[in-house]
């Protein structure tokens, strides 16, 4: 069953629990622009829109795209937390190993 791009962006926005208007503001895009693209209405939105999009939602660009793929590639998923991971300063990737630390014992 093929997803469309619109139809991925909306249901991943939803499940965040975010409005257009914050994706918006995350991804530099309109709100008018975000509700076009869910929609379906904009075709081809350019490859820098799908990254930027993309990297708010947590996900892959290739997801995106890929109308084929139902669900996303997990291990695709944890390489784009592990870049944004790298990127926080060392106190917070502490503070994160830390917290794993302790759900994994529970």
């Amino acid at each position: 069953m093929s997803v469309p791009l619109g139809e991925k962006i909306h249901t991943l926005r939803k499940e965040k629990n975010m409005t257009l208007d914050q994706l918006g503001a995350l991804t530099g895009s309109s709100k008018s622009y975000l509700w076009e693209l869910e929609r379906g209405r904009i075709p081809r939105p350019s490859a820098d829109n799908l990254l930027r999009i993309a990297q708010a939602l947590d996900i892959t660009a290739s997801y995106l795209v890929d109308e084929d793929m139902e669900q996303p590639d997990y291990e695709a998923v944890d390489q784009v937390f592990f870049c944004k991971y790298r990127s926080l300063p060392s106190d917070t990737r502490k503070k994160v190993r830390d917290l794993v630390d302790v759900w994994s014992k529970a």
